[in-house]
């Protein structure tokens, strides 16, 4: 069974040397502003920041001195990626169970805790081993090291996979405005039917970071919602994904502290039927079929 996560997810893959080089006192504080707006959970993977942010973040999190059952902390792990902490010749994945467990091992360490409330492989590998991932989330649940497990950018297919052996709660995927396709292509159904909690990484897509006559089409509607909604083009980006039935929970990597304010207008409002359906039309070019 899936634990409660909050309905937003705070990304952590920015704060770091990847990012805003954040020291320990700017950490605390993010921490604690997103806990003010309701956000408890926080999104990590182990090699965020070269494999040095979980630690950055155990540092400040461990300073406030907060319980750790107000917060729920999600790992991801099977990147092995070149850096200055790891001598890697190349970015590949593994998914053998020595290097699993040894991954959450780091991981706990790092974050200053005692379990992950979810555990997800970061992303599906060609060699994986369905029996051998099963053997090793077994071995971590017993632990009490992971609650849940699940799994990040993979397919119904390989999500299958893996489901014949261990249990999967959550999949991660990249899912925005203008990246429809887990919308489109059965994904989302998949995970619906099957009871899998869909998160959402890069919920705003690329509507603020590129012009292409997708992101003109949007931005030119988004300014005509904001006047009608009285709330930010951001918000109504991710209301679009909450109103989705598979019960979406958006990743977002904002730092900004007047944005992490905004966020508790999202559970205030709701898309109307049409508004809704013309961001999904100006995203495709088109109208529905």
């Amino acid at each position: 069974m899936s634990i409660p996560l909050s309905s937003i997810i705070a990304g952590t893959m920015n704060w770091g040397v990847w990012g805003k080089h954040f020291n320990t006192r700017e950490m605390e504080q993010l921490i604690l502003q997103y806990l003010e707006e309701g956000v408890t959970t926080f999104d990590h993977a182990d090699i965020y920041g070269g494999y040095t942010t979980e630690a950055s973040f155990g540092k400040a999190w461990s300073a406030l001195k907060l319980p750790r059952e107000q917060v729920q902390f999600i790992s991801k792990c099977g990147i092995k990626y070149p850096s200055e902490a790891r001598a890697y010749n190349l970015k590949h994945y593994d998914y053998s169970k020595e290097y699993i467990l040894w991954s959450v091992e780091q991981s706990l360490k790092n974050l200053q805790t005692d379990y992950l409330d979810v555990l997800l492989l970061h992303r599906p590998s060609p060699l994986m081993q369905p029996e051998v991932i099963a053997d090793a989330v077994t071995e971590l649940k017993i632990s009490g090291k992971i609650v849940n497990f699940g799994l990040s950018n993979f397919t119904p297919s390989q999500i299958e996979l893996i489901r014949r052996h261990t249990a999967v709660t959550f999949n991660q995927i990249q899912f925005s405005a203008t990246h429809l396709e887990p919308m489109l292509d059965g994904t989302l159904d998949y995970m619906q039917h099957h009871s899998i909690k869909p998160m959402a990484w890069n919920p705003l897509g690329t509507v603020f970071r590129v012009e292409t006559p997708q992101t003109l089409r949007l931005r030119s509607l988004l300014e005509r919602l904001t006047a009608k909604y009285q709330v930010t083009s951001e918000l109504l980006l991710l209301q679009w994904i909450v109103r989705h039935p598979a019960l979406i929970l958006p990743v977002i990597g904002t730092t900004n502290l007047e944005r992490i304010r905004q966020l508790n207008q999202l559970n205030q409002f709701e898309l109307e039927l049409e508004d809704w359906f013309a961001i999904w039309i100006e995203s495709q070019g088109n109208k529905v079929p």
